[in-house]
C-alpha cells in the first residue's frame, strides 16, 4: 500500500530537482527521502525518477505518479481539515434551502445522515429564484438549486456553487398519444409537440420554461400553456389526464402515474445541473457546508440505486 510521505518525497523531489532539496523542503534526512523514493519505485516495479550531476526529474512514470499522487495528498489534507473542522463546531444548525421536487425524495435521507454528524437542519422549501434570494441575502446557509443550459444564476459573486448532480430531464407525455412509440426524442421530435397543450412552471425565472420557450421561437411556434404549477405530481397528473405535455426530470422517474410514459431527450440543453450554493469566504464553504453537499450526493445515489433495482 503506498506510504503518504512516499508521496511527499515524490512530489518535493519534482518542485525542487533534487533529493538533497527535496529533503531540506520536507526537513527530513537525505537518506530519509531516498528510503521513501525506493520504496515507492520498488512498489510500483519501475523507477519514478531519474538522477544526474544536474539533479533529479521524473520519468514519465514518475509523471504519472505524481498527477495521482498529489490528488492523493490533496484529498488526505481536506479530509483532516474537515474532521478537525467538524469536532470543533460542536452541534450545527444549517439554514437549508430546497426546492420541493428535491426534497420529497432527498430531504429525509439528507437530514438522517447529518444528524449522525451533529448537523441539524431548518429546511425552507422554495422555488429555485426564491432560493437564490436567500443565499443571496445570507438568510440561508446553503441552497440546493439548478441551473440548465446557458442560463445562469444571479448569484453573488461571495456565493460558491458546488456541482451535486446532473439531472436530464424526460419528456411526458399520454401513453396512447400519437408519438409516444417514439423511444428518444431529438430536437425535430420535440417540434413535432408546437401544437400540444404545455405545462409549465407557476414562478417566473424557470430556466427549463425558458429553454422549451427558446426552442420553439426559433421556428416562430408560440406555446400554449394553459396550466401552470411547481408540483410535477399534479403536472405528471394532468398529462395523465390528457391534458397536455412537459418536462419533467429523471428524479420523477418513481412517480410515474398509468397512463404517462417518460422518453429521454437527446439534446444536451435540457439537462439540468444540480448545485449546492452557498456564501462562502476565501477558503471556501464551512465543513458543515462540505458534508451538507457530501450528503446531497449521498441521498440522490441512494434514490439512484433504488430506482434500478426496481427496474
Amino acid at each position: 500500500m503506498i506510504d503518504l510521505r512516499q508521496l511527499q518525497a515524490l512530489s518535493a523531489v519534482a518542485a525542487e530537482g533534487s533529493v538533497a532539496r527535496a529533503a531540506s523542503r520536507l526537513g527530513w534526512s537525505q537518506p530519509t527521502v531516498d528510503y521513501h523514493l525506493k520504496n515507492l519505485d520498488r512498489l510500483v516495479g519501475t523507477e519514478l525518477t531519474s538522477r544526474s550531476s544536474r539533479g533529479s526529474r521524473l520519468t514519465n512514470a514518475g509523471l504519472l505518479m505524481l498527477e495521482r499522487g498529489e490528488e492523493i495528498l490533496g484529498l488526505a489534507d481536506r479530509t483532516l481539515t474537515d474532521v478537525r473542522d467538524l469536532a470543533q463546531l460542536g452541534h450545527v444548525r444549517l439554514r437549508f434551502g430546497i426546492f420541493p421536487t428535491a426534497a420529497a425524495r432527498i430531504l429525509p435521507g439528507i437530514a438522517t445522515r447529518l444528524s449522525e454528524l451533529g448537523i441539524e437542519l431548518d429546511a425552507t422549501l422554495a422555488e429555485v429564484m426564491p432560493l437564490v434570494g436567500g443565499v443571496n441575502q445570507h438568510t440561508l446557509d446553503a441552497a440546493l438549486v439548478y441551473a440548465a443550459g446557458s442560463y445562469a444564476l444571479p448569484l453573488r459573486s461571495e456565493v460558491h456553487t458546488t456541482h451535486v448532480f446532473t439531472d436530464p430531464m424526460l419528456l411526458a407525455l399520454p401513453a396512447n398519444h400519437e408519438l409516444a412509440h417514439i423511444e428518444e426524442f431529438d430536437t425535430q421530435a420535440l417540434l413535432q409537440l408546437g401544437g400540444e397543450n404545455w405545462v409549465m412552471g407557476s414562478t417566473p425565472g424557470d430556466t427549463l420554461d425558458d429553454l422549451v420557450r427558446e426552442l420553439f421561437e426559433e421556428t416562430r411556434v408560440k406555446l400554449t400553456v394553459p396550466v401552470r404549477t411547481d408540483d410535477y405530481a399534479v403536472v405528471l397528473g394532468l398529462i395523465a389526464a390528457h391534458m397536455g405535455v412537459a418536462l419533467v426530470p429523471s428524479l420523477m422517474r418513481s412517480s410515474v402515474p398509468e397512463g404517462v410514459v417518460l422518453r429521454p431527450i437527446a439534446d444536451d440543453r435540457f439537462t439540468r445541473e444540480l448545485l449546492l450554493a452557498a456564501p462562502a469566504g476565501p477558503a471556501g464553504p464551512s465543513a458543515a457546508v462540505r458534508q451538507l453537499a457530501e450528503a446531497v450526493r449521498r441521498s440522490i445515489s441512494a434514490l439512484d440505486s433504488r430506482h434500478v433495482g426496481q427496474g
